[in-house]
This record gives structure tokens, sequence and C-alpha cells, in this order.
């Protein structure tokens, strides 16, 4: 029975990022019923996006979060633009969340250096809700708060509604015995003024145990809005400190970005030590913080940025059509099959755009607005590994080789405590017990070296 659990959506597929129960954020708020206390630890967010003209944007967006607790006592709100009828409302996989996930990743890739004395370098890629009896206005005491409409989707029950001031909500929620966090009138005053509705979901467990569901499935909302936006400022309102969002924007013109705070693509294309190998997850969760603080904890970072058809290296296969139609793409064909690896043709005209942002409600005081660019650059959070050659290389371009090697190796030791504040001389010594040491090694020795470096 699914009683006092661990419910859990979409992180199985997160590749190389964060650890597991790392803060992170959601659209909305949670609200927890009596002295329940639910904490949003980990979302990703996919918004598919499509601009239908000037101040008309048709907008998909499936929400997906990790959080721990009773799913009796799950309720989530998110402000909406518009009116939400039933079929504008539904549920997607968590493993098509995943497949994106892990296709957008940061990766590592690993290239190996050629004999210097005869080819060139040969480069092998590693892949590396509350259920009302019907719409009605409300009581005095809820001034003007009405509840829209209700739906059942899927393990959830449905509610939109509207309100024309936020104690009037306030009160609402309360009286159906949800405990709001500090600071949520203001925030939902707020909303309430863009004349902006309230999607409200929480889990009907009956349902969700007939249906056979383990897991809580993301929730997914289309729309058509005057605004391109991404509603943050709830979700700091029950926050444990700041919180991190992935949001994965699937567009068919080009690139997303944000136009009211900076968007900075993170350092990439970087060398490093061999050694990061062994934990590339630390390595990218000091390098994705060092990058926060520099930016005083006010920008939102470019992770990927690449059209769907391909990828180069792959650290997952594209998705195929009907993943894409799953998140709300309904600008491409529903029926193909294929899934678009290596290459450039026949794409499906989509452009997705990986964005990480870390925030509280101090450095983030206001929702994320969002427009696409007509920039179709490719980019990735990318970085290499070069094993050096390890034969012998009897000629003077061996040698020249072999002594330069040192000098890379502490380009790649600068590289590194750059990108991670890390100490320099700490990483030299890890640099020398994994086989790559900072005194020329000749092509006489160089066997014998790696022999005893890595049996």
């Amino acid at each position: 029975m699914l009683t006092s659990t661990r419910v859990v959506a979409a992180v199985a597929g997160f590749l190389f990022l964060l650890p597991a129960g790392a803060a992170q954020a959601f659209c909305g708020f949670y609200v927890a019923q009596a002295d329940s206390k639910l904490f949003n630890k980990a979302s990703k967010v996919v918004i598919a996006h499509q601009s239908k003209g000037l101040g008309d944007h048709e907008i998909a967006i499936t929400m997906a979060s990790d959080y721990e607790g009773d799913p009796r006592e799950f309720a989530v709100v998110v402000p909406v633009p518009t009116f939400i009828e039933r079929k504008q409302i539904g549920v997607v996989e968590i493993a098509t969340i995943n497949h994106l996930d892990a296709y957008t990743a940061p990766r590592l890739v690993e290239y190996r250096d050629g004999d210097p004395c005869y080819v060139p370098e040969d480069r092998a890629y590693a892949k590396t809700a509350m259920a009302m009896p019907s719409p009605k206005a409300m009581s005095e005491r809820y001034r003007g708060v009405t509840v829209e409409a209700t739906y059942e989707v899927g393990e959830y029950d449905v509610s939109i509604l509207a309100a024309q001031e936020s104690d009037g909500l306030v009160n609402w929620l309360a009286d159906n015995r949800y405990r709001l966090p500090d600071g949520a009138p203001a925030v939902l005053g707020s909303y309430i003024k863009q004349n902006m509705r309230f999607f409200l979901a929480k889990v009907n467990l009956d349902r969700m145990q007939a249906q056979g569901q383990s897991f809580l499935r993301p929730l997914q909302v289309r729309y058509h809005s005057a605004k391109f936006m991404i509603p943050i400022r709830l979700g700091t309102l029950n926050a444990n400190g700041p919180q991190d969002m992935i949001a994965f924007v699937l567009s068919p013109r080009g690139r997303v970005e944000t136009t009211n705070y900076q968007t900075v693509a993170l350092p990439t294309g970087m060398s490093l030590p061999l050694y990061v190998k062994q934990d590339f997850g630390t390595f990218y969760k000091a390098m994705f913080e060092r990058a926060v603080a520099q930016k005083d904890m006010r920008a939102v970072f470019l992770e990927y940025g690449w059209d769907m058809a391909w990828c180069d290296p792959c650290a997952a296969d594209p998705l195929k059509n009907s993943e894409l139609v799953e998140l709300g793409v309904r600008w491409i064909d529903s029926d193909e099959p294929k899934a678009f690896r290596g290459s450039r043709g026949d794409f499906p005209g989509v452009y997705v755009t990986r964005l990480h942002v870390r925030y509280d409600a101090e450095h983030f005081p206001e929702d994320l607005m969002m427009q696409e660019t007509a920039n179709r650059e490719n980019f990735q959070g990318r970085y290499a590994l070069v094993h050096p050659w390890r034969g012998e290389a009897k000629c003077k371009a061996g040698d020249t080789y072999f002594d330069g090697l040192p000098d890379r190796y502490n380009r790649e030791a600068d590289t590194l405590a750059d990108l991670t504040g890390w100490d320099r001389a700490a990483i030299k010594a890890k640099m020398e017990q994994n086989g790559q040491p900072f005194e020329s090694q000749r092509a006489s020795g160089i066997d014998q070296f790696f022999r005893r470096v890595f049996e």
C-alpha cells in the first residue's frame, strides 16, 4: 500500500550532473495538510513553445519533481494565464523526460593521441486538487475565489481556480486544510493582479493504486499565453535553501534565453586531467557552483543548445517524433518512428535548449521571462580527456611530443583549478598518482611507466 513512501519522479535518468538529494525547485509551490512538511527537492520542466504571432505563445509545460512524503498529502499550485480545459491537461511518462535529460546532459568525451611519428591522432568518442461538486462562486469569506473546473487526469485530481484577491485564495486553501508557506499571500496577489488562474493538482491514491502506478507521472498543461514565462517565485516560498531547476525548452526556431536575467553559456570544451573520469559528477557540481558564485547567483546558465536531428558526440539518441509530440511539440508529425542519430538532414524541426538555474527569492525576485531567438548555433557542455600515446615514438617528433606533455598537464591542472576552485597542488598530486607526471617521459621508458601505473 502506498502510504508513507518515497515518491520519485524525474531523477532516475539524470546523467552526470547533481547528486541524489540535491535541493531543487519547481514552477509552483507545494502545500501540505496539517503539520506535514513537503520540500520541493528536484525539478525538471519541459516547455514546448511555438510563437503564433505577436503576443500569442502556444505553450505546453510538463512538470516533474522529486519529493519525500505521503502521496496523499501531495498537492501543487501553479499559476497559469488562462482557463484550462480537460483536454489541455495530461500526464507524461517519466521515461520520456529521462530520455531528453540524457540527450542534453553535460558530457565527458575521451580522445586518444596517435603515434606522433606516424598517424594523426585517432579520436574515439566515449559515450560517455481538490475535487469540488461543481464550479461555483465561493462564500464571501473566499472573496471571489471560484473553482472553475475539476478534472480527473490519471492519478491526479485537478482543479482550476480563479481569484480576485489573495486573502480569499489563502482562506480557501486554509479552509481546505492546506498550509501555505510564509510569504504566499503577497506572491499569490501579484499573480491575481495579472489575471492568472491557479492550477491545483492532488494525488488520488485510490485511482493511483487501481491503475497500478508506483510513481507519480509528470503533469502537462497546454495553453496560449500573451507572455512566454516560467513562474518560479512560488517555488521559493517553501524552499529549504537555494533551489535548482533544469528547463528543457523545445522550439521550432532556435535557442531560447531569458530576457530579465542574464543567460550565460557555461564553460565548455576544456581538456581536463584524466582522473576526473572517476567522478565526473563531483567535478561538474563544483564547476557549476563556482559559475553560480561568480555571477552572484543572478544568471541562468545554458548547458545545451542543439537541433534535435543529430548530436556529436551523443550522450543518448535524439528523441523520436512520438516522444516530442508527447512533450507538447505539435508542429511536427507524430508518426515518425525514426531517431535521428548523426544525421543533419531530414530533421523534425525542433531545437532544444537546456537551461540550468539556481535561485532563491533574494536573487530571483521575478519570474523568468523568456524569448525564442533565431540563433541555431550548436552548444553543449562538453569536457575532454586526452589520453597520451603509450607506445614508443622513435623520431624527433616523438621526442618533442613527450617533452611537451608536462606543459599540457600543467595547463589541464590550471584549467581544473580555475573551473572548480580546487587546490592546484592537490590536483597535481592526483594527476601524478593517475599517470600524468610533470616530468618528460621519453619513448624509451614509456611502456614500462604506463604498465606500472595502470596495471
